[in-house]
């Protein structure tokens, strides 16, 4: 018989702090409840039309087999495909994992949804996707470069930062969940079976996401987690890209993960996070985690990683890998950190970005700037949480969609308008630093 899993109990004192994300929490309120709600009326395709080749590999809701479009001509490219048989799964969550992936596929580096059938016997329902030729995360990090950790970092900051601004989390971040086709440069975010939308203030599950990329929020029972989860996940796949480790925390359970994250990052972060969101720590937690210093990450420096391993990466491994996920870079602001610089520049010897991209960063940009404007011309100035503002200290409250709305700023908590670090060659030091202005509001906050 399997041993039986351990599950920290961790609870929260009822007058704990409760902040909604700081970026694109408004998404779902203003939107029509048809667009995150369950009813959906699903139209299937025709199981026909397609033909299993062979099994790519299986997880906990389904198997996943590389398959063929019949109704394709034999030399179409596109006749190769992707098939996602479910398991059993509730009717309602198979109605969310379709509306997701309607609203996000075909964003940049997305998966894309080519259709759902069903078996017309067994009502079995299977997702088909574009195929994609990725290569094992261990031989990806036999074969990048300093570039290439940057630009697919990168690559997979920018299809966060799209779902997001679509109000879904992923939570699922990892390396099985982001394919990369090195020969050509593409990375693509795939399997949305655990993403959700967000709705601010609502508690969620923490049984989500892969033990070794779940963040702190998830270990200490922190239920009304955000965006942010995902960027713990990017942390830790960054962390295991430039020191080369197939995973950089490695723990044997759910109480060894967080010891693990508490050997590198120290005890002291994870007991201030604590106090801070009125967590009462699981006693058998807190004795096994005990009193650790922070380990900088140039002790993770060996003559075989030293090439990926630069200033500009510790310091953004420092703000994804942050304890408190409200202080945790946004995507946007991710994006903007002066590590990426050479991806967005295009530094001899390295491909730009391609015009498609380019254009895409910029419209996101415009698209930011123009709530930001429409949220100062509101009454008095501010509001709630807007979707491209840095509310860094919005509290969750009043009625919203699916379990709370945002409500107003905390006092000395204003939106900030430089909440990007600059791009500037000057101190890279210091536009790090800007690129979280929030950080500094929320510890007023406590």
């Amino acid at each position: 018989m399997a041993p039986q899993k351990r599950y920290p109990k961790s609870s929260r004192r009822k007058d704990a702090l409760r902040l909604v994300a700081r970026e694109h929490a408004s998404v779902l309120l203003r939107k029509p409840a048809v667009y995150f709600d369950d009813t959906l009326n699903v139209t299937w395709g025709n199981q026909d039309s397609y033909e299993v080749i062979k099994q790519l590999g299986k997880g906990k809701y389904g198997e996943v087999y590389e398959g063929i479009n019949l109704r394709l001509a034999a030399r179409d490219k596109d006749r190769v495909c992707v098939i996602k048989v479910m398991r059993p799964v509730k009717e309602h969550r198979l109605r969310r994992e379709v509306k997701i992936l309607q609203h996000v596929s075909g964003g940049p580096n997305i998966v894309r949804l080519l259709e759902v059938v069903r078996d017309p016997e067994t009502k079995t329902p299977s997702f088909v996707f574009d195929f994609v030729d990725a290569m094992p995360f261990k031989e990806l990090q036999a074969a990048v470069t300093d570039l290439d950790v940057r630009y697919y970092i990168f690559q997979l900051l920018i299809a966060l930062d799209y779902c997001h601004s679509r109000g879904i989390m992923h939570r699922d971040v990892k390396p099985g969940n982001v394919l990369i086709d090195h020969s050509k440069r593409e990375l693509t975010l795939i399997d949305w079976g655990l993403a959700d939308f967000y709705h601010p203030g609502k508690e969620y599950p923490v049984r989500v996401a892969t033990r070794f990329y779940k963040g702190p929020e998830l270990l200490v029972d922190i239920k009304d987690y955000t965006y942010s989860l995902d960027v713990w996940g990017v942390g830790c796949m960054l962390a295991a890209l430039v020191f080369k480790k197939p995973v950089f925390f490695r723990g044997e359970d759910e109480f060894d993960q967080l010891v693990k994250v508490v050997r590198v990052l120290g005890s002291d972060g994870l007991y201030a996070y604590c106090e801070k969101y009125g967590v009462d720590l699981d006693p058998r937690l807190a004795q096994l985690c005990g009193y650790r210093p922070r380990v900088a990450w140039r002790k993770f420096v060996t003559p075989d990683n030293s090439h990926l391993a630069s200033p500009e990466a510790f310091d953004l491994l420092d703000r994804l890998l942050a304890y408190d996920h409200h202080e945790r870079l946004t995507c946007h602001e991710a994006i903007q950190h002066p590590y990426f610089d050479p991806v967005r520049e295009g530094l001899p010897g390295f491909k730009p970005l391609p015009e498609p991209m380019a254009q895409l960063l910029a419209s996101l940009e415009a698209r930011r700037q123009q709530q930001q404007r429409e949220q100062q011309a509101g009454p008095g100035g501010s509001g709630g949480a807007s979707d491209g503002g840095q509310g860094g200290g919005e509290q969750a409250g009043g009625s919203g969609a699916g379990g709370g709305g945002a409500g107003g700023e905390e006092p000395g908590a204003g939106a900030s308008g430089s909440g990007r670090a600059s791009s500037r060659r000057g101190s890279k030091a210091a536009a790090a630093v800007a690129a979280a202005p929030a950080a500094q509001e929320a510890m007023a906050l406590a």
